[in-house]
Order: structure tokens, then sequence, then C-alpha cells
């Protein structure tokens, strides 16, 4: 089995060093040792800073590559029309087990990240800066380097600033959940969709990048843009912070000038000289196959030209004596686990894909395979944030780039190769939550159940209790029992006591726990005509 990666693991850069400069002299650079590898970094007007990511193309580092300086733009537009401060956020979270390249930078170089931050702090007239993180480790680092530069969240302050210290989960690096969480809320996705740049924190105008961002910015308003351009390609300059794991000899997080061939980062690594297939992007990212490799060069349009992602710069490659399809299984199954349980396509719906995955696996030929890629389809674009829409994209990508091994699981025995468990995942699945937001999401005790002799196709359970009730072409509901979501208990009981048929019923599942507090149990024979009143 693959271990999980270290908080900070093997650093490699090629070609000269930008972001790394200064890591083969110390473990961390504090501000004096920052100041004497990068200089003093001069304040720039807020156009111009605009026009300098214009110019350098930079693009947010975190996977959805929005232009930063349509974002910028975006926030001050905003804030001059409204009359408000902005907000600067930083979004450090990363929770992807596969991703390391936010966590080595705020570890080993913090004060390049708050440069970039500061400077669009500056520029925008914001008074508030917070660091949004998940581990105990970049929340100490973080935290030391606003005391070296004396910030701080006093109100005397004429900047505040702070590390906001979140729970380790896919979600909570989505940039709703970290608003939310500053907010005084869980870190998970508030269900509806406002962009930041016009309402964010406290209601506020907000710049959300990631960290990545905010460090290349650094970068370029120090060397200029010309200098900055002589690196890399002329429409993507610079260099990309990658993570390379799977089945390598060697772990890394390697800085490279875009344009440098995929395969070179792959040796570099210690990867299977022709490996089966390559994971691009991470687990919300694309398979690419090792004919593809040859053509991928370490760029976010060359590697969407073949068919990957450059998402959060995670690659990870899997060798030939693997089940590719057994490794995407045990991520499918991972990327149901994350959900926040807040909306049916994805609470619901990623575990339904993982079983589908896992029923193509276990011999149910075709049918299995039409409802792996229709349960697929069905959770895109209808979540409350872009964990489905990854998820499922991740789910599509396998079953495209492993037809032989699909075939030999859909159509005869299997492909016979054993599951390595090379894709790394934390250990026991999902990592500690610390348990704060573990009472407001995922599954409750209780069930909710339609009784088919009763129901009538009123469809009104779909109006109160969407999370889990979606009607199908006949009109009546596509699923028989679900689990209900802890946040959507009371929406379970007001859709049973709405119910015009007096169809639903509510039942405890009481195997191997205690039982809940929030819901009436139930029984069988008395539910309807008890909550029908």
């Amino acid at each position: 089995m693959n271990e999980a990666l270290p908080d900070v693991p093997e650093v490699r850069v090629v070609g000269l060093p930008q972001l790394t400069s200064g890591f083969d002299l110390v473990e961390r650079l504090d501000l004096p040792m920052h100041l004497k590898v990068h200089g003093p970094l001069d304040p720039l007007g807020g156009e111009q800073l605009a026009q300098l990511a214009e110019r350098i193309h930079l693009k947010g580092r975190g996977g959805a590559g929005f232009p930063f300086h349509k974002k910028l733009r975006s926030v001050a537009e905003s804030a001059i029309r409204r009359g408000v401060r902005p907000v600067v956020v930083v979004n450090g979270s990363e929770d992807e087990p596969a991703c390391r390249k936010d966590t080595v930078l705020i570890n080993r170089a913090p004060h390049l990240i708050l440069d970039g931050a500061l400077l669009c702090a500056e520029a925008l007239g914001a008074r508030t800066l917070v660091v949004g993180v998940t581990r105990e480790s970049t929340q100490r680092s973080m935290e030391a380097a606003l005391a070296e530069r004396g910030l701080g969240n006093s109100r005397r302050s004429a900047l505040r600033a702070w590390v906001q210290r979140n729970p380790v989960r896919m979600v909570t690096g989505a940039a709703a959940s970290l608003i939310r969480s500053i907010d005084g809320g869980p870190a998970i996705p508030p269900g509806r969709k406002v962009s930041a740049s016009r309402s964010g924190v406290g209601g506020a105008p907000t710049l959300l990048s990631n960290a990545e961002t905010f460090a290349q910015l650094a970068i370029a308003a120090r060397i200029g843009p010309e200098r900055y351009a002589h690196t890399g390609l002329y429409d993507e300059p610079g260099t990309v912070m990658l993570t390379v794991s799977g089945a390598v000899a060697r772990p890394m997080v390697i800085e490279v000038p875009t344009g440098v061939p995929l395969r070179y980062v792959l040796q570099l690594a210690g990867a299977p000289p022709v490996p089966q297939g390559v994971l691009t992007g991470g687990y919300h990212g694309k398979w690419i196959d090792a004919a593809t490799v040859d053509e991928a060069i370490v760029s976010r349009n060359s590697l969407d030209a073949v068919g990957g992602s450059l998402g959060a710069g995670a690659i990870l490659p899997i060798g030939q004596g693997t089940c590719p399809l057994g490794e995407s299984l045990r991520v499918a199954q991972w990327l149901a686990e994350e959900s926040a349980g807040q909306c049916g396509p994805c609470y619901l719906g990623l575990p339904a894909a993982a079983r589908g995955l896992e029923d193509v696996l276990g011999g149910g030929g075709p049918a299995a395979l039409e409802a792996l890629k229709q349960v697929a389809r069905n959770v895109k674009r209808r979540g409350a944030c872009s964990h489905p829409d990854g998820s499922a994209m991740f789910l599509e990508s396998t079953i495209k780039a492993f037809t032989d091994d699909l075939a030999a699981h859909v159509l005869g025995n299997g492909c016979g190769r054993p599951v390595e468990g090379v894709l790394p995942l934390f250990e026991g699945g999902r990592a500690a939550t610390g348990g704060a937001d573990d009472a407001e999401t995922g599954a409750s005790r209780q069930k909710i159940h339609v009784d088919w002799t009763l129901c009538r196709g009123h469809g009104l359970c779909a109006d109160i209790f969407p999370e889990v009730f979606e009607l199908g072409a006949d009109g009546f509901p596509t699923v028989a029992q679900a689990q209900v979501p802890r946040y959507a208990e009371a929406k379970a009981l007001r859709a049973v006591r709405r119910c015009p048929a007096l169809a639903l019923r509510i039942e405890e599942d009481t195997r191997g726990q205690a039982p809940a507090r929030n819901l009436p149990v139930l029984s069988p024979g008395r539910g309807r005509r008890a909550l029908g009143r």
C-alpha cells in the first residue's frame, strides 16, 4: 500500500528556482532570510497590479484556473460601487491526499505568499487578510510569519490578519466553504453559489485565491513581466508547482517551467518507464494513457489538449502490475465519503457511482456499466459545490482511459491484476476533521422510506426534500429509501408530515448505533398515521 504523503515531501526544481529560491539554504525562510533571498518589494497600485497579472497570464493555481486580473478588477469595482472595503483571503486549504505543493510553500516560504496577499490588500485598500489552512504544520508556519511581520487580529491594527484553521476535508478547500467558516459557520458550501468578488467574507467583496497564485504574483512584482516571461511558454510563462506521487520511487513536490515534457517530470520521480496511465490534476482530474504521456508537456493548455488536466498540480502514474479500475474504485469510495451531505447529487449520487464501479469490477456486465455512466451524468452541475462535478469527471475519465481493462471486467472474468493501493489516500479513509463539523454534516441515524402501496405521485416530497427525492419520468420518486443527512432532519420530518398520501415514514437505523435524538422513532405500523395529522 502507498503510504500517505508527509506534509513536506522532498522538493526538487528543474531549471532556476523562483518559488523555491532559498530552499537549498534553510528548511524555512523566516522574514530576514526571505528578504535576503528575494529582496524588498515595492507596493503597486490596483491597476498596475491587474496589468501585471494580465501580462504574465496569471491564473488561479488551485484548480479552476480563473484569470487573476479579472478577479482583482471585479473585487475593486464591487468595492468602489458599494463603498465598502474588500477582504483578501489566501486559500491554503489543501485537503486532497495527492496534493502538497501549497503545503510546502506555506511551510517553507510563507512570506512569499504573504508578499502577494499584502500587495493586493494595499492596492485594494483592504483592512482584513485571512489565510485559510487545514493542517497543524501550515497553521504554525503562517502564524509565525504573521508574527514576524507584526501582523495580528487586533481591532486597532491598520490591517487585521489571522489564520483560519478548518478540518481536513475535500470540500473545505472550496472558496464558499472557506468564506463560510471565516464568517463563523461550518466549513462546508452554503448551498447557493454567490461570487466572492461581489459578496464574500461578511458580505464584503472578497479577493480569494490559492496560496501559489499569491506567491507567483510576488515573484512577478519583483522581477517584472519581461523577466518573468523569460521562463516557460510565451502564453503560460513562469513555473508550476507539481506534486508527483503514485507509483514512483520518490514522491516529491517539484517546481518546473511550463513547457517541460511530462515524461521528464515522471522520470525524475522514478515512475515506471511505461506507465499504464497517469492521473493528471488529482482526484478531480483526468487520466491519460502511456502513449499520450509522450505527447504532453507541463502546461494547462497542453494537458487539456491531450485529454488531461493541470488542476491542482497533482501527477499520479500507475504501473502495469495493478488494476487501474480497482485503483480508481478506492478513490471513488473516498470521494463519496468526502461528501458534505448537503445535496442529493453528492450525498446519494457519489456513493451510487462508487457502488456502480464496484459492480462493474464484480462482473455486473454491460448493464452495470450503463448504470455507472448514467449516475455520473446525473450528478454533474447539480451540486452545491464542485465536488460532484470533479468526482464525475474522474469517473468518466476512468471509463474512457482504460477501455481494455473495462472490457475484461464487463465481458470477461476481470483483468487478473491486483489492486496495490498506489494512489495515496488518508489512512483509514477520510482524515480526522476535529469533530466540529461532523455533528452538522454526514448521515444521521434515520432513514426515510416510501410506501409504494400508498404513494400516488403527488411529488411534494421532491419539493420539500430535494436532497433525497427526485421524481422520475413517471412522476414518482426514484428512491424507495434513503439515509437522512444530519443537517436535513427537520426537512425529512416536514416531508413526512405533509405527504398527501401519507406514504412516507422515518425509521431509526439501529445497526450498531445508539438511538438518535433529533427525529422521533416510529414503528412501521404507526408512523404514517401519527405524522399525517
